[in-house]
């Protein structure tokens, strides 16, 4: 008996929220995005394995307006696309990654 008094009490809870939204009228507005520039790669000696490997995720425009970092962050960095975020990148590139990334937009 207490699961159907549950249940009613749910549903009238569900009821009473949609009939609040029904009076209400739903408005849509147009917005307007600008998206990164995918046509922009890296560019210089050892790109070629950053643009094969981190242009499916990310624009360059993104990556290179990085801070500059030391290089154990952008080993850290490369190894938390790999194993968190599940990026589709063979581990043996990841010192040229890692040396790129370092050389363009490390720490001096």
């Amino acid at each position: 008996m207490s699961r159907m008094i549950f249940t009613l009490a749910l549903v009238s809870a569900a009821a009473i929220q949609i009939a609040a939204y029904a009076q209400s009228p739903l408005t849509l507005k147009s917005v307007s995005i600008d998206l990164p520039d995918r046509s922009t790669m890296f560019s210089g000696p050892g790109s070629d394995v950053v643009n094969d490997n981190c242009l499916a995720c990310h624009s360059a425009g993104m990556v290179l307006n990085q801070p500059a970092l030391p290089t154990a962050t952008w080993q850290a960095e490369a190894e938390k696309m790999i194993h968190i975020f599940k990026a589709p990148v063979d581990e043996k590139d990841v010192p040229a990654i890692v040396e790129y990334l370092t050389r363009t937009k490390g720490t001096k």
